[in-house]
């Protein structure tokens, strides 16, 4: 996988927005990337250092519409902390 197969898209949320002051950035990236992978994607794609990766699996969910049931697809999210000395990433930056 490319770098940018690995990350999908920026997760903005209320957490991930108040957690950016710490150089704490969440993204939704590919269900069947490992924490290495996701950190070299994010090193290469915004150019900065990563120190630490954490990442959540989510299951999707059940949904009905009247008598018709479908699922949700499964989906994974990471944390990803930077390093003190590594620049912050421009994309965040107008979300403070």
């Amino acid at each position: 996988m490319i770098a940018h197969d690995i990350i999908i898209r920026p997760l903005v949320s209320e957490k991930s927005v108040a957690s950016i002051k710490a150089k704490k950035y969440a993204f939704v990236v590919h269900p069947d990337a490992d924490k290495t992978q996701i950190k070299n994607a994010v090193e290469e794609v915004f150019g900065v250092k990563v120190e630490k990766v954490s990442t959540v699996n989510y299951q999707g969910k059940v949904k009905r519409q009247g008598k018709h049931e479908g699922r949700q697809a499964a989906w994974k999210k990471a944390y990803v902390q930077l390093t003190k000395e590594s620049k912050p990433i421009e994309f965040f930056e107008s979300l403070q």
